[in-house]
């Protein structure tokens, strides 16, 4: 990666306010960016999100590999074409996926094997395979293999995981060296929640020229101040001068506190999957929809909000659409939902430039007093 394809404009403390360039677009950091785990950002449309300004969404490999296949992707001019996408794509290696599988996978030095949750066919990922098929998506950004162990596991397992991790992580960088093409591979540290293998993961990777960082591993059920305290420790470690990607996490509050640690790109997906579960995001706080207490509000679900149902729908049409269970609702619900985390991450932008990132996090942590609440308490 050159040094122009990722650029720090502006800092205020750890928080980094940047531009990362790849070939499908320029994107301004910290940003969130939208799930489309099988090529679709669920219930919406490519339109849907340009009006909402996403420039980057992600896409999976582990899903795409098996349906539709990433070869037939190809023949069809890769994902961007495919989905009708002009933005830039990350896509997932597929490894938490597989992992997930448990008793379907078995990991072993070459890769993993496991066995497909669609018709259960057998199936090898190796380090090389997962960027063949990300490169056959012509995806901006690929991830490399890793194993993401789950919170609690011992220290010997956790060691031994990195070890495999760091390993798969150099036969990526042999399979697909720098300048390679244009598509951009960043590494993913791993280490649980040790805090010297955390930082031998960053070490070992950061030895390797990848052109971002992810910090993976994290929201796998631990108490949040532990996610917070690792956090805060791993992401200083990681190369300045590389964009750095926190990877699935998490609600408003995780990612004002992940840029305030420095980091510059996060994913989840939390607001289209609340949105279609009637959990919205507002200025005001967070809200349920399908409650009682709105079946005659007129007034706009977010009055503070530019998206399409905040401009012309009211709270008592939104309750009557989701009580319904009409397909609208899954619609307007995720339009603003992703509206609300695209604008946090602007607005965390703004405030970075400005030099008042921490007026910005602390009126973010009032609105999620709850969820502050157990960070604190350890719980």
């Amino acid at each position: 990666m050159s040094q122009s394809v990722f650029t720090i404009e502006h800092t205020d403390g750890a928080a980094r306010a940047g531009v990362l360039r790849t070939a499908h677009g320029t994107i301004p950091t910290p940003i969130f960016m939208p799930v489309g785990t099988v090529g679709s950002v669920k219930a919406l449309a490519p339109d849907d999100l340009a009006a909402i300004g996403a420039p980057i969404i992600l896409g999976n490999t582990y899903h795409l590999y098996l349906r539709p296949g990433d070869e037939l992707v190809h023949r069809r001019g890769g994902l961007h074409k495919f989905a009708s996408w002009p933005g830039s794509i990350l896509t997932d290696s597929g490894g938490f996926q597989v992992f997930s599988l448990s008793s379907l996978r078995k990991i072993r030095e070459e890769g993993v094997e496991f066995r497909s949750h669609l018709d259960g066919s057998k199936h090898l990922f190796t380090p090389e395979k997962v960027l063949e098929i990300q490169r056959n998506l012509n995806s901006d950004i690929m991830m490399v293999l890793d194993e993401c162990v789950p919170f609690g596991a011992d220290y010997a397992y956790t060691e031994k995981s990195l070890a495999l991790t760091t390993r798969w992580a150099k036969r990526a960088m042999d399979a697909y060296p720098p300048g390679s093409a244009h598509n951009l591979m960043f590494g993913i540290t791993q280490g649980g929640f040790y805090k010297d293998l955390r930082e031998r993961s960053v070490n070992e990777l950061c030895a390797m020229d990848f052109d971002g960082f992810a910090i993976g591993g994290l929201s796998v059920g631990e108490p949040k101040d532990k996610m917070y305290d690792l956090l805060y420790h791993t992401a200083p470690l990681l190369p300045g001068e590389k964009p750095r990607y926190l990877m699935g996490v998490g609600t408003p509050l995780d990612i004002a506190t992940g840029i305030h640690a420095g980091v510059d790109m996060f994913d989840c997906v939390l607001p289209t999957r609340n949105a279609r579960n009637g959990t919205l995001y507002t200025s005001l706080g967070k809200i349920n929809i399908k409650r009682r207490e709105f079946a005659e509000d007129d007034g706009p679900l977010d009055p503070n909000c530019r998206c399409y149902a905040c401009r012309n729908f009211s709270r008592a049409y939104l309750r009557h659409l989701y009580a319904s269970q009409e397909l609208l609702s899954f619609r307007l619900n995720s339009l603003h939902n992703l509206t609300y985390f695209l604008d946090l991450a602007r607005n965390a932008r703004q405030a970075i430039v400005e030099g008042r990132y921490m007026d910005f996090l602390a009126k973010i942590t009032a609105l999620y007093p709850d969820e502050a609440a157990r960070a604190a308490a350890g719980s």
